[in-house]
């Protein structure tokens, strides 16, 4: 993992014996680590008054027990699962991890019909519509379309009444419906997939590059920035710069795309590139 600056120290958050108490909501941090980021596999966790959710859980079961386990967290204190789309990097585990934890999954009616010869059974199945605002715990999520080549692709805001971050990864551009969303968050989850001239010199068939290069694809490293800059405000603390490419990116072009393009905003946000392996350390916001 890349990053810029100094990150607080991570802590473990467990879940209380009888869930989330809402009484401890406006008070409590927010916590996000990204677990893991990229084509190999994706999950965020997120936590906050001892309730913890994953958005994606794309690699196996074992794997990201593997990764929690790392950072000191715990399986057990999950109270969710969140999917933004049925590509296999976001679900691999999701079924999994639903049955042995016994955790609800949340994903759009469409996802889940495209998703289910993938997943087997859940333990338990809810649907949302992008647009429309639902509640997690202490979380409320609201989710909203995006352009990747899916049945219903997602980014989403999350708050906990007090910090809001939002996640906008696998998306081939960013539409004003995106900025709007991500204009007020603290904390944000951008895609720096891939460097444009990489790329194009790179190993894929020109259809896969045609692909990635499209509306229906994912943001290059110089179309992240653009997204920064264009939701910038006074309160954004943290940026995280995800689902790089292994091929058509590295996080040293991103860091040096950052400086080209972003160098005035690097004194007063903290800015992290998340990695395939290694994700990110936790990030509170406090």
């Amino acid at each position: 993992m890349q990053k810029l600056g100094t990150l607080p120290a991570g802590r473990t958050v467990a879940a209380e014996a009888d869930g989330f108490r809402p009484d401890e909501a406006q008070d409590a941090c927010l916590e996000v680590c990204v677990l893991a980021s990229g084509s190999k596999g994706n999950a965020i966790y997120i936590a906050s008054g001892g309730f913890a959710i994953l958005v994606d859980a794309g690699l196996s079961g074992v794997a990201l027990q593997r990764r929690m386990a790392a950072r000191g967290l715990d399986p057990a204190s999950l109270g969710a699962i969140v999917v933004t789309h049925e590509h296999s990097d976001h679900i691999n585990g999701v079924g999994v991890l639903s049955r042995r934890f016994k955790l609800p999954v949340h994903m759009s009616r469409r996802t889940a019909a495209a998703a289910a010869g993938q997943l087997g059974k859940m333990a338990e199945l809810n649907h949302f519509c992008c647009g429309q605002d639902f509640d997690i715990g202490p979380f409320r999520l609201h989710p909203f379309s995006t352009s990747h080549d899916a049945s219903d692709p997602a980014g989403f805001t999350i708050s906990n009444g007090r910090y809001k971050i939002g996640l906008a990864t696998d998306l081939g551009t960013a539409t004003g419906m995106v900025k709007v969303h991500l204009r007020d968050c603290h904390l944000l989850i951008v895609e720096a997939n891939h460097d444009p001239e990489m790329l194009i010199q790179g190993p894929y068939p020109w259809p896969l590059k045609q692909r990635i290069k499209s509306r229906l694809g994912h943001l290059s490293n110089p179309e992240a920035m653009e997204l920064i800059e264009a939701v910038c405000h006074r309160r954004l603390r943290h940026v995280v710069l995800a689902h790089l490419s292994q091929t058509n990116n590295t996080p040293q072009m991103v860091i040096q795309t950052l400086h080209q393009k972003l160098a005035h905003l690097t004194s007063r946000i903290e800015f992290h590139v998340a990695g395939q392996d290694c994700g990110t350390d936790m990030i509170r916001l406090e």
